[in-house]
């Protein structure tokens, strides 16, 4: 069962900043980088996907294996870390120090991903088609960073170096499909910027409260939720990967209309349909041109009708809404998406942020109104596609 102690264990990403030896125009968090290389990683795995060897399911656990990672060593530069592996017995202890850190705080999702953690830790397999595509979804979001902070450090002891380290780093990436399409097409690099802009975008941002969530970290919260819900209660592959997929887009829509809190959704009858429907037509004006044709369904399919359960059945769609979904239906073939199960993530997501808020003195009457509610709302829902979330918001 997932704890309180690891939810906030990758919350605590959301204060962990990036590039603190630079002047930057904002903060920089790791988790928001996160979110940014996962997305640009669905974006090079959808041109990858008929090769060898290639696995969904090993891009988003390793995804979530490097997240872990870098909560335990922080943001040490690239250097330090060449440096280390320089020294192969020095490297090896260094690893088996990581796992012994990650050890206490994914104890709960059982044994079996505790060693696939640790295989991954010590794995030095570059080369294997699925870790290629993270490292360079890793190398694009960070240079994506880096051209802002370029931009305010142009004259920067290091600033040449680190741009030629970026351009030499890249090249080993050439072999990608999806990097050659980045270089040539600047509709595609246009897509990858919007997603990115959601780090601009604050949550709850009337009220002060710390940390300042961004929309795009939130998103990759419950995405890694999501799946780890579903990795425990025994979901199919494409079924977890399509539940992990909808929490990483089904905010997309708000790098248009920005993040509009409940209250103002819910303040008239019908207003909520008329945001939802203009969220449609934006997305087919603006960011789905941008797209490739090929990756366009899935992102409809993830960040259209998110919180609903669907499955499709003889290449028809059917909406169960908020039914339960029959376990029979649980095989790849049926491409079900548990949309509760990212609803219930999502708000889970929004009762932490709350709660932490307040923990840190935010003393609006929002945070506490929300925690109580969400709160008394799951203490009392049942089990949620087999997850009793009452369990989770009685640690807290």
């Amino acid at each position: 069962m997932i704890d309180k102690n690891l939810l906030l264990k990758i919350f605590g990403a959301f204060y962990m900043e990036r590039w603190n030896d630079k002047l930057r125009p904002l903060p920089f968090y790791e988790i928001d980088k996160q979110s940014h290389k996962m997305m640009i990683a669905f974006f090079l795995a959808n041109f990858e996907d008929d090769k060898e060897g290639f696995d969904w399911q090993e891009i988003i656990e390793g995804g979530i294996f490097e997240l872990i990672q870098r909560l335990i060593i922080t943001d040490i530069k690239p250097s330090v870390l060449r440096k280390i592996k320089e020294y192969k017995e020095k490297n090896e202890e260094f690893k088996d120090w990581i796992y012994e850190q990650a050890r206490p705080m994914i104890a709960s999702l059982g044994l079996e991903f505790l060693q696939k953690f640790k295989n991954y830790n010590k794995s030095e397999d570059y080369d294997n088609l699925n870790r290629k595509i993270l490292g360079a979804a890793h190398l694009y979001a960070s240079k994506w960073e880096f051209d802002i902070i370029e931009r305010a450090n142009p004259e920067g002891y290091d600033i040449d170096l680190i741009k030629k380290e970026f351009e030499d780093s890249m090249e080993k990436f050439y072999d990608l499909e999806g990097i050659k399409l980045l270089g040539l097409y600047k509709s595609y690099r246009k897509f990858i910027d919007l997603c990115g802009q959601l780090r601009f975008q604050l949550r709850w941002a009337n009220l002060h409260r710390i940390p300042k969530t961004s929309v795009l970290g939130h998103s990759f919260f419950v995405a890694v939720f999501s799946y780890l819900f579903s990795y425990l209660n025994g979901s199919s592959p494409r079924r977890a990967r399509n539940n992990y997929l909808t929490g990483l887009f089904h905010d997309l829509p708000e790098v248009l209309t920005r993040d509009i809190i409940s209250p103002v959704k819910k303040s008239i009858d019908g207003l909520s349909d008329i945001i939802k429907d203009f969220e449609r037509e934006q997305m087919e004006k603006i960011v789905y041109p941008l797209a490739p044709k090929k990756i366009n369904e899935a992102l409809r399919f993830y960040s259209e009708n998110e919180f609903d359960n669907i499955v499709e059945i003889s290449g028809v769609f059917r909406n169960f809404h908020n039914e339960e979904i029959p376990s029979i239906y649980n095989k790849d073939n049926f491409n079900v998406k548990d949309g509760a199960l990212v609803k219930a993530v999502d708000e889970l997501s929004a009762f932490i942020e709350a709660k932490t808020a307040l923990e840190n003195g935010g003393n609006s009457k929002e945070f506490s109104t929300a925690a109580v509610t969400l709160k008394e709302k799951y203490m009392n829902s049942g089990s949620i596609c087999g997850i009793d979330f009452s369990k989770i918001y009685g640690e807290f």
